[in-house]
């Protein structure tokens, strides 16, 4: 069946049946995470970044499957009233539709020569003449730029002979949510809610609360979802929303009264956790100055010490590290050792320590690839000491002509 939706055809995709009227339904789309790198990547060489959408974009893929859909208001044959269409090409609502447009953009940048990331299959480069040229794909919307003006006017008007499109221009790039915020305030009616530096400390004890009285569970998932998502751009409050979202099943009160501030910092403790006692990972990684990526998450397992807490949140810091520089080989760049910066001695002895006792021997064995990848020079543990210049890091950065860097807070 197919409706009319703002002046669009829309198919009703729940009618498809998986295996008759679609295959796949997978379309890869560029993490949050991807593009603030781009964004830190073209910072740090200078490129002048543009973005153009799509019109239609949906519209532009091939289908493979046999799709039939009846003929919609307004486009009736008189001829053969009691036909169906057949569709050749994707239509809004199709499950396929997403797949189908990201194969035939992929298809066209392929055929222009340009080069698939290995690790991030939204990513394009197109290397001519010792010019480098990025295309960053979300959907219909793309992100580019590269070292050449010619280079980059070329690409725009290729993508415009093909597709119909929408150019923004180079007007500079700042990411922000701000529109976004305010429509949060208005929609949960807390616009006129104190402003606070700090939207939660640290030692706040939040628990299950059973005492207090219960809140309608829907509006405080849809809070903290979209608090969650806002994170994108504010570090700041990931602390305090991802352990506001821990109470999502049965919320009081007294969780809603801790979602209403937006402004602060994300800290880390052991065992902070009153109802299970684990201890929650907080972590950064910048490039060069740029902060990329972050995280607040409560871990798996108890930590019975301070040590192994920070120890398991290095892993997780580690691993994120070892991504983000299999992503940026896709950009040419190639690093050696990455300083990790842990506030902890005892965990940074317990990396290096290729020994397992007792204060070890339990902790669960996909943490200690840490130390396999501190053993083959992926990382390089270093104490991170508040208000000290660290000549060292300072030294290994200054070594490449771009520096990745991680902090455990």
């Amino acid at each position: 069946m197919v409706v009319r939706n703002k002046a669009r055809l829309v198919a009703q995709g729940f009618y498809q049946k998986e295996g008759i009227d679609y295959e796949g339904t997978f379309a890869p789309v560029a993490h949050s995470k991807a593009i603030r790198i781009l964004l830190a990547f073209a910072a740090s060489k200078g490129f002048k970044l543009q973005q153009m959408d799509v019109k239609s974009a949906f519209l532009n893929g091939f289908i493979e499957e046999e799709v039939y859909v009846i003929q919609p208001p307004g486009f009736e044959s008189a001829r053969f009233p009691d036909r169906v269409y057949k569709l050749r090409k994707a239509l809004y609502g199709l499950k396929q539709a997403p797949r189908a447009w990201y194969a035939r953009l992929k298809s066209f940048l392929l055929k222009s020569r340009f080069v698939m990331g290995l690790v991030d299959k939204t990513l394009f480069l197109l290397s001519r003449g010792g010019d480098t040229l990025i295309v960053q794909i979300y959907v219909d919307d793309i992100i580019f730029g590269g070292s050449s003006h010619a280079l980059v006017s070329s690409f725009a008007e290729q993508m415009s002979r093909e597709f119909e499109m929408s150019l923004m221009g180079p007007e500079g790039t700042f990411v922000h949510q701000a529109k976004y915020t305010r429509d949060i305030l208005k929609k949960f009616d807390i616009g006129d809610s104190k402003p606070m530096t700090t939207p939660m400390s640290t030692n706040m004890v939040l628990d299950v609360d059973k005492d207090r009285e219960a809140v309608d569970q829907k509006e405080f998932r849809g809070m903290v979802g979209s608090l969650l998502y806002l994170t994108a751009t504010r570090p700041d409050i990931q602390f305090a929303v991802c352990l506001c979202a821990r109470y999502q099943a049965s919320p009081r009160t007294s969780h809603r009264q801790a979602v209403k501030p937006f402004s602060g910092f994300l800290d880390a403790d052991h065992a902070s956790c009153r109802i299970d006692r684990k201890s929650t990972s907080g972590t950064c990684q910048l490039l060069e100055t740029s902060l990329v990526s972050w995280s607040s998450r409560k871990q798996a397992s108890v930590a019975l010490f301070t040590t192994e807490a920070e120890y398991v949140a290095a892993a997780s810091c580690c691993s994120q590290l070892l991504w983000m520089k299999a992503t940026l080989s896709d950009f040419g760049l190639r690093f050696g050792s990455i300083p990790l910066l842990v506030d902890s001695t005892s965990a940074i002895s317990v990396a290096k320590n290729p020994v397992l006792h007792s204060r070890t021997k339990h902790i669960d064995v996909r943490f200690h690839f840490l130390r396999d990848h501190y053993e083959k020079g992926d990382i390089d543990l270093m104490l991170e000491v508040e208000g000290v210049d660290n000549a060292l890091i300072k030294g290994k950065i200054e070594s490449q002509w771009t520096g990745l860097i991680a902090l455990l807070v």
